[in-house]
């Protein structure tokens, strides 16, 4: 199982608007110890968007998505949410009086008006869904098969994106704890440290190994940040040391 974010939007792609999910989940993710294990961005093509999650449905992963569930043609989330599952869907009955209430609260109009109406089809959602309580305006996203769909406006979006996090995927808090160390290995090439890397990760099960190359750095010029990760790197990181020629590395700063 891993753990999945879209971001999903024309508008995103075309650069007409920029992306802000992608780094704050990082930072709400770091503060439980939870790990991002891929981010997919999509446009609003239904096609590509029911391959795409029939394949996170399929694999088990738990996703996180952002954007596209409203009510107008361009929005196609919700019914390749429901084509991927094979369901169809339906009016919930308390996204339903979530937004009703939210009509009578905001004063626009009569219920049974042609635009209040229109305003349901927010409320349909695959069969079998949860609602997400949208704090901001009371028009809900939904969950299912630990799915997690949300508006694409970052005000409505992040608290919700919380309540999961905190609610139905607190059990997931902790799970995603690394601990990394690295060194600045000055003037290296790639080619020369792989052997080493290739070791290091036979050795040492559950423990990655990465290189990140540089040419022009203002302090260390060409160098490679070359470091491991994992639960436990205390070992790993020792071996890598006395590995590499002396002198040639400094610890990297954290």
């Amino acid at each position: 199982m891993g753990l999945g974010l879209y971001i999903i939007g024309d508008e995103i792609l075309s650069g007409k608007r920029q992306d802000k999910h992608f780094p704050h989940l990082l930072g709400m993710l770091r503060a439980r110890q939870m790990r991002l294990d891929w981010v997919q961005y999509l446009g609003d093509d239904p096609t590509l968007l029911t391959a795409a999650f029939a394949a996170s449905f399929q694999r088990g992963d738990v996703a996180l998505s952002c954007g596209g569930i409203g009510a107008t043609p361009d929005d196609h989330t919700r019914q390749s949410a429901a084509a991927a599952l094979g369901v169809p869907l339906k009016l919930h009955p308390e996204a339903k009086a979530l937004i009703q209430q939210r009509v009578i609260e905001a004063g626009l109009g009569e219920l049974d008006s042609a635009a209040n109406q229109q305003r349901l089809q927010m409320g349909y959602f695959p069969q079998g869904s949860a609602i997400i309580p949208n704090p901001y305006n009371k028009i809900p996203g939904f969950s299912i098969r630990q799915h997690y769909f949300v508006p694409g406006f970052p005000v409505m979006a992040w608290p919700m994106l919380e309540w999961a996090l905190d609610g139905p995927l607190a059990g997931l808090h902790g799970q995603g704890h690394q601990v990394e160390k690295a060194v600045i290995v000055r003037k290296a090439m790639e080619s020369d440290l792989t052997p080493l890397m290739e070791d290091i990760e036979q050795r040492f099960p559950g423990v990655k190994v990465f290189s990140l190359p540089s040419v022009d750095h203002p302090v260390w010029g060409r160098h490679i940040e070359l470091g491991v990760k994992g639960a436990e790197v205390g070992a790993a990181f020792d071996y890598l040391c006395t590995h590499l020629p002396p002198g040639s590395w400094e610890n990297a700063p954290k």
